[in-house]
Order: structure tokens, then sequence, then C-alpha cells
């Protein structure tokens, strides 16, 4: 971190040398293809994007360890980003409470230039380094929550400055870029550098780069919530049934784990409130829902764990 050069002063010769700001020669007339093959240079471009990820494997893992023993402490998961980058944070942190359930403000999208950013572009949102500073010191961060920079250049000036002030807070710090020895992952206790490489329309890293960021924080995400128990096997069994789709879905899960008859699963849930965790246990184990409701207090909400204990009894 010391003597980094901030984004905003690298030279333009520096940005025009990124990766992901390289042009394919090969592509120079892609706007003379027809359709069909423009399609398929799309497709087999986005076909290396799983592999580029592949090579970070070892990396993201030790990032996952360590948000998930933060996050087991009560920290909380904060993405910050600009842009596409800035959006896929957003929609990650989104995507979480109907899946896991998860409590208000556990996992946090922040983008650059702030909500109205994720549907228009907000002109030098992503060069406001003292907003990034003053977005997390609003979410009065600690030295438990964990804070995840995502730039496809490495170099963007909200997430840099995100990653630099969660650090100096004591904050756990992991910096998501798609150019290799990045000032974003070099700030960083964990970098991780996805090299897609050029895209096929240069510079346009919503393509191939926007994937692999998509495809990282996934892999954060659920991974995460799995070390924390939100999962039993892989069922979803902490999500939030809201709507007919999700109440089928819960129906279906706790069917699945315990391979109960329709209407058994139904009784369970309407005796746990439509909790899937507690009707899964309630089944299984053959208890009532105030027994099962304390069991999984007892074991944090682990449904494993508490099946295990209420099975040994």
């Amino acid at each position: 971190m010391n003597g980094t050069p901030q984004p905003s002063d690298l030279p333009v010769s520096l940005v025009a040398d990124l990766a992901t700001e390289a042009r394919r020669p090969e592509h120079a007339d892609i706007d003379l293809l027809p359709t069909l093959e423009i399609a398929r240079l799309m497709n087999a471009e986005d076909r290396t994007v799983p592999d580029a990820v592949a090579a970070t494997l070892p990396a993201i893992t030790a990032a996952v360890d360590a948000i998930a023993e933060r996050m087991g402490r009560g920290g909380r998961l904060i993405h910050a980003g600009a842009g596409t980058a800035g959006r896929l944070g957003v929609l990650d942190a989104a995507e979480c409470p109907p899946t896991f359930n998860t409590g208000p403000g556990l996992i946090v999208g922040l983008i650059a230039g702030g909500p109205e950013a994720f549907t228009a572009a907000v002109e030098n949102a992503e060069d406001d380094r003292a907003a990034a500073v003053a977005d997390l010191d609003a979410l009065q961060l600690t030295a438990a929550d964990t804070v995840v920079g995502i730039s496809a250049s490495g170099r963007t000036p909200y997430a840099v400055a995100a990653v630099e002030h969660a650090r100096a807070l004591g904050a756990l710090t992991v910096g998501l870029s798609g150019n290799r020895d990045s000032p974003l992952a070099t700030a960083a206790d964990h970098g991780i550098e996805i090299v897609t490489g050029p895209e096929l329309l240069a510079g346009s890293t919503r393509l191939k780069a926007g994937t692999a960021q998509k495809l990282v924080l996934n892999m954060i995400s659920t991974i995460t919530m799995i070390r924390l128990g939100k999962t039993y096997g892989n069922l979803m069994v902490d999500l939030r049934a809201t709507n007919e789709k999700l109440r089928d879905r819960s129906r279906r899960i706790v069917a699945l784990a315990t391979d109960a008859e329709p209407h058994a699963v139904a009784a369970a849930l309407d005796a746990t409130d439509g909790k899937v965790k507690d009707a899964v246990l309630l089944l299984l184990a053959d208890i009532d829902a105030a027994t099962a409701a304390a069991l999984l207090a007892r074991r944090g909400g682990r449904l494993r764990d508490a099946v295990q204990e209420a099975l040994k009894n």
C-alpha cells in the first residue's frame, strides 16, 4: 500500500496499456460481420472467462475464508465500486436477503454516485475518493467488517479509496480487479485479479470483465453463506418466502430434505410460520416447533448441527 501511485495520478499511457482497455485488431471489422458471426465471437470470448476465474481460485478461497471468519463474529460484507462494478456489487447485496435471509445491512452494496447511479451514469463519481470515505463512514465501519473493492481497471479512485480507508480502520479488505499488479489489489489484504484480457469491444468492461466480477461475487457471497450454515447441503433452507413462488420453493426444499409427504410438509411449515429450517428439523427429529426453534438458536442457526444433536438424544 505504501508508495502506490493514486489511480487518478496514473498517466493516460498507463491506462491505455491496461489489458481491459486494449483493442483486438482481429475484430476491427466486426460491424461488417453477419449477426450470427458476431454472436459466435462473443460466445467464444465469454467461454474464456471461467478459466480466468479458475486460475485465481486459491486467492478467492483465502478471501472467502477470511470473510466468513469475520462475519461469524458479527461483521458485515460491503461491496464498493463504480459503474458496472458498483452495480454488480449492489446486485449481489440485494440478492442475499431473499436467498439467505440475511438481516438488514448485513451485506451492503455501495456504488459511486449513490443509488441513482445504479440506473444512470453519474459523471465523475468514480473519481471521487472523498465520497468513498464518506460512504463507509456513514456505515460506521468497524474492524469486524469486510470491504470488497471492485474495479475492472483496478485503478478506479472510488474503489481504491474505499479499500484504503477500510484497511486503515482495521477492516478486512479485498480488491477485485481485471488487471495484474493493480493498485486496488495492492491496497487490499486479499487481491483477486481476474485477467480476462481485451474485450470484444475495446474498453467495454461490462462484457468479460463484468462477467468475471459477477462469477467471483457469486462465489464470495454464496460460499460465505454456506460456511455460516445458511444452507443444508445444497438446499437454501434459510430463504425468505415472500411470494407464492418462494413459498412453493420452501415446500419443495422441506420435502427434499426430509422425504416427507406433502401434507406433512405443509403442516410443518404452518407450525413453524413458514421457517424452512425449523420445519426440516421438526420433521427429521420428530419434535415440536418450539423445541426446534430453541435447538436451532442454541446451534447458531446451523441446521446440520441441530439435526445431529437432536438425533443423538
